[in-house]
């Protein structure tokens, strides 16, 4: 059985793409300083999550989805060093369900590893994370409520640290939960990626952290334009449809290039992401927990620098982005087009193997767009 295994439960938007990114791409060479990486693939942090949470329709991402949770259990079983499990939607388990995962991992030392930022930035990213899953809801309707479901992410149910480590911080001791704060605007990209590692004990320098990060984020206008987008889409509600159309193809690859302006939301919510982390972090410190980095700046600046409400953005905006918009798309479906003629005279001339490694191009330049 593993020595030690370290569950990083988020938060979501805390930099975690990044954190899991430079660890699935070394994973071997963290392996060899030993730290278990487990699963057939990435995704599989994400399913057992999903079944830690008892999501009914785990089942429905894929095939192999239900069963992850127990093969990452399998592999730290087999493992005698330490093991790292991460998926930001653990954050968003019940108390009860995050003491039967611990429980399910014994005899191993479990650490929970939470990872936190400013509840301002927070507060902004997820609602744009929201709509980058398919979400409509206006920013000013967002994140009012505290939801008791465990299948629920977009709410502060899954984003305050205070709520998260009042249902998780009861499931180890309190030396075992570790609070990493994200360094500075001015620090070094890495600077996470070394507070993570001095958690988990290994050296930074085991994996690189060089390489593309994607998940970054729009401007007012095109978060605006993406969610009036959403409103109107039909047949778009599964995991793989969110993912590869909304999120990679629409938002990431063609909206955030256009490089817009940041955002606030309201002010009685800015007030409220500052009460929030008040409470957080006076029971953070309360509590014992483990700390990596500033506490204090996970609460908001009281002056905070000018920039638009999303509910200032007009219609004439929205219809230069969406007009411009028309005609990106345009060009990826001449495009698209093609290639997929091209493909169809290879199929002509060149016998079935030519094709099916045409064909596997093709798709490969689709998933990528």
């Amino acid at each position: 059985m593993a020595r030690r295994v370290f569950v990083h439960i988020g938060l979501p938007k805390t930099g975690t793409t990044y954190l899991q990114t430079v660890a699935w791409s070394d994973r071997e060479a963290l392996r060899r300083a030993g730290l278990l990486l487990p699963g057939r693939e990435r995704r599989d942090h994400l399913w057992a999550s999903c079944v830690v949470r008892d999501d009914p329709n785990v089942g429905r991402r894929h095939a192999r989805a239900p069963e992850a949770w127990d093969v990452l259990r399998a592999e730290i079983a087999a493992w005698d060093g330490d093991a790292l499990v991460t998926h930001e939607f653990f954050a968003s388990a019940s108390r009860e369900q995050a003491a039967r995962m611990v429980a399910q991992l014994a005899p191993a030392e479990v650490h929970v590893v939470v990872t936190a930022r400013d509840f301002l930035g927070l507060f902004a990213a997820s609602w744009q994370e929201s709509l980058k899953n398919g979400g409509a809801t206006p920013i000013e309707e967002y994140g009012r409520s505290e939801s008791e479901d465990p299948l629920v992410i977009w709410d502060w149910r899954c984003l305050d640290l205070g709520l998260v480590l009042e249902r998780w911080g009861d499931a180890v001791p309190a030396d075992r939960v570790h609070v990493i704060t994200l360094p500075g605007s001015d620090a070094p990209r890495s600077a996470l990626w070394d507070r993570f590692c001095g958690v988990l004990g290994i050296d930074p320098d085991t994996c690189s952290t060089e390489g593309n990060f994607p998940n970054e984020s729009m401007g007012v206008v095109e978060a605006e334009t993406l969610r009036r987008v959403n409103a109107t889409l039909d047949g778009f509600g599964t995991a793989r449809d969110r993912g590869v159309w909304i999120r990679s193809f629409l938002a990431d690859e063609r909206l955030v290039p256009r490089r817009g302006e940041r955002y606030w939301p309201p002010a009685d919510q800015v007030a409220d992401t500052r009460r929030r982390a008040t409470r957080a972090v006076a029971l953070v410190r309360e509590r014992g927990f483990d700390v990596v980095g500033d506490l204090d700046g996970l609460v908001p600046v009281e002056t905070l620098p000018e920039r638009r409400l999303p509910g200032s953005v007009t219609e004439g905006e929205v219809a230069a982005a969406a007009t411009e918009l028309v005609g990106v798309l345009l060009g990826d479906v001449r495009r698209l087009t093609q290639d997929n003629r091209r493909l169809r005279q290879a199929a002509r001339r060149g016998g079935a193997a030519p094709v099916r490694a045409r064909a596997a191009r093709f798709l490969a330049r689709v998933r990528r767009r």
